[in-house]
């Protein structure tokens, strides 16, 4: 078979997978939902949970991250979005949490990214500048919207560059992978006035 078919067809099945039928359901309301607004003015960032779980490395991956997600905003024309510098676990968001938040700065949307760095090598910290940024995508009422990630290996990042490079370029394409996705169902990241 043709080598893009059988992609299609594994990205078709995989995406299968990781939608479950009643997260499918509630994802699918809150784009409805919020598709009848038409727009996106005010966006909440938690700090990214940081894999492997190393301290030396979280607040240079927090400040990479804003930095890359505020030129993001920038230039789609969205300044309106807050950084909220409270960590949240991605795999496990507490959702009364995350409603509280949006309800006290009138957020229509918060944002639950992760930031993992791929371990290489047999050391236990040995771990290469290539990284997954994942974001998670929820409404105010703490529906789960969509999810995307950006993995600078597989996009053909170099291995020679920075730690800080690949987080920088993971954060955009995850952004903007979200963007795009968001667009689909015609809902828009506005100018705030």
């Amino acid at each position: 078979m043709n080598k893009k078919l059988l992609f299609g067809i594994g990205i078709f099945a995989v995406s299968l997978l990781v939608i479950s039928c009643s997260t499918a359901g509630k994802s699918q309301m809150a784009v409805a939902q919020l598709a009848k607004k038409n727009d996106i003015k005010r966006i909440l960032y938690f700090i990214p949970e940081v894999i492997p779980d190393i301290e030396e490395i979280k607040q240079p991956t927090y400040d990479v991250f804003f930095t890359a997600a505020s030129d993001k905003m920038m230039s789609l024309g969205t300044r309106d979005y807050l950084r909220i510098d409270i960590p949240v676990e991605y795999d496990s968001v507490n959702i009364d949490m995350l409603r509280e938040f949006c309800k006290n700065n009138d957020a229509d949307v918060a944002v639950v990214p992760r930031v993992k760095y791929f371990k290489v090598g047999l050391g236990k910290y040995v771990f290469s500048n290539q990284v997954e940024v994942s974001l998670k995508l929820f409404d105010a009422e703490g529906n789960l919207m969509l999810e995307t990630s950006y993995d600078t290996y597989k996009a053909g990042g170099r291995m020679l560059g920075s730690a800080a490079n690949s987080v920088k370029i993971g954060t955009k394409g995850a952004l903007q992978n979200m963007n795009k996705e968001l667009q689909n169902n015609q809902i828009f990241f506005i100018k705030s006035t």
